[in-house]
């Protein structure tokens, strides 16, 4: 006669545990993906609503986790607005919002080096502001 194998054992429990351990951990990014939406939906009515203040904000990657991938700004001189894809910015995932604001700046207005400097308004889930469309100035509109 022989006994009973560990895995007859302690085979139904460790299945369970394991299974139980990826429910855990599929609920917990569900949970953190979430959080990440709800701070910045915060972010973005404490920014269009008040103005300000800027800090502390979500970083790029928890906006791009929550599901807010676009940013809108608006130019202080032309108030001209745009909404920027947050993957396509080149700074690294962990850099809050708050930081992009000093290097944004205008394009429509920019004159030789100088350019003007943009404010945040909002994130947004999709693009809002349709992009206009360049016409050259020797074409017919």
């Amino acid at each position: 006669m022989s006994t009973k194998s560990r895995e007859v054992i302690w085979g139904g429990q460790i299945m369970g545990a394991s299974m139980r351990a990826k429910q855990a951990r599929e609920d917990a990014e569900k949970a953190v993906r979430e959080a990440d939406r709800a701070e910045a939906q915060a972010w973005s009515v404490r920014m269009e609503g008040y103005g300000g203040p800027s800090q502390p904000s979500p970083t790029i990657a928890q906006c791009l986790n929550g599901g807010v991938g676009w940013l809108e700004v608006e130019c202080n001189r032309c108030k001209t607005r745009a909404s920027l894809p947050l993957d396509a910015i080149r700074r690294p995932r962990e850099t809050p919002i708050w930081k992009l604001e000093a290097s944004l700046k205008c394009r429509s207005c920019r004159k030789g080096r100088s350019a003007p400097p943009v404010h945040m308004i909002k994130l947004t889930e999709r693009q809002e502001i349709t992009p206009y469309k360049w016409v050259h100035p020797n074409e017919e509109r």
